[in-house]
């Protein structure tokens, strides 16, 4: 039986974080929304979107959008989870960098991580 914080069917809203494309922000990795799709960045990431996404819509479960990784985890447990295959595709595109995007990455990244 399929949680109803998992829509499988679903696609990703895109391949890189939708709020930091919207500020000109930039991420280190991506999560994908479970339950809508939404792309936003990791907790190690300067913005913390895909958490933020998770507490304004009440979508607690998020799985990794990084290439070789197909773990969930659930922001109201604060545990691993797990799920179904969702629908393709299935990370972000391989050419793209982390952090990323290609551009926007300040030189001294790694000093702006959580």
């Amino acid at each position: 039986m399929t949680s109803p914080v998992i829509d499988p069917a679903v696609p990703p809203s895109g391949t890189g974080c939708l709020d930091c494309e919207r500020t000109g922000g930039w991420w280190f990795h991506l999560r994908r929304c479970a339950a809508c799709g939404h792309i936003g960045c990791c907790d190690s990431s300067p913005s913390r979107h895909a958490r933020g996404h998770a507490a304004a819509t009440g979508h607690p479960v998020i799985r990794s959008f990084e290439p070789g990784e197909s773990w969930f985890w659930d922001f109201a447990a604060e545990q691993p989870v797990d799920g179904p295959p969702l629908a393709d595709p299935q990370h972000h595109p391989l050419d793209q960098p982390a952090p990323g995007p290609r551009g926007r990455v300040p030189a001294d990244w790694v000093s702006h991580l959580h």
